[in-house]
């Protein structure tokens, strides 16, 4: 599978992965921001943004999708930033490709299973009557009926995409998202550690990376290092972007 990715810059490679609903449009500030002195590639992974659907969805095709992306654009080895459901795209793809890693860096997420808790997300995403939307601001009207948070509306609203004929629709593959969704949530295991040296950065105002995780990161990753941005939340690159990429760039640039 292509992924559709831009790409900032030039020097050393840095590969990003999103999250879930997310796209590379989420990280674009941040790509920029780091392409004075890397090669910054930013990808949609499949079934999001701009990427191939397909009825697979697993941690372990994502991460065949990024080693492939590797071999196409000829990258021998590169940093490896992944948030949430990319966290664990790029924790899956660390353990196949071992070999490939500078510095894996995993933005808010353990290699832990996770509870259901974007169901009621899913169901406001797929319910959306798009015959009465003519912009924007409808969708965001629909959505504000079962989503309070005007900020994860906006999140939400970029996977928003005007057609030919000037309808609207999801970019990104919410059926086969939904249907794989307790994969989504799954853990990431792994038979014996593999030294591949990982950075946590976790939002301390985040419950997604408790304290008590560092020990199943280690059991995976022994060099496991955890930095905590205190006034961050699960987004810590867009809550916190100044000191996100300031810690960001003093782990990679010691690599």
């Amino acid at each position: 599978m292509e992924l559709n990715f831009k790409s900032f810059g030039s020097g050393t490679p840095v590969v990003i992965l999103h999250g879930l609903f997310g796209s590379l449009d989420n990280w674009q500030t941040f790509a920029r921001k780091l392409s004075s002195d890397y090669l910054v590639y930013s990808l949609d992974l499949r079934n999001h943004g701009k990427s191939p659907h397909s009825e697979t969805h697993t941690y372990e095709a994502m991460a065949n999708d990024v080693a492939d992306f590797f071999d196409v654009q000829k990258i021998d080895k590169a940093h490896v930033i992944g948030h949430s459901m990319g966290g664990k795209a790029a924790m899956q793809f660390a353990l196949l490709h071992p070999e490939k890693i500078l510095q894996l860096i995993v933005v808010d997420i353990a290699p832990r299973a996770y509870e259901r808790g974007h169901d009621g997300i899913f169901e406001a995403l797929m319910e959306m009557d798009f015959s009465g939307i003519t912009k924007r601001e409808d969708a965001d009207a629909q959505l504000a009926g079962k989503i309070q948070n005007p900020a994860v509306r906006q999140f939400l609203l970029k996977n928003l995409e005007r057609q030919d004929d000037g309808s609207f629709q999801w970019k990104m593959n919410l059926p086969v998202l939904f249907e794989n969704y307790d994969h989504i949530n799954s853990a990431i295991q792994s038979t014996q550690p593999v030294e591949v040296p990982l950075t946590v950065i976790r939002g301390g105002r985040s419950d997604y990376v408790q304290d008590s995780d560092e020990q199943s990161f280690k059991a995976i990753f022994p060099s496991t290092n955890i930095i905590t941005i205190q006034s961050a939340g699960h987004w810590v690159h867009a809550e916190e972007p100044e000191e996100f990429f300031n810690a960001v760039n003093e782990v990679i640039a010691e690599k």
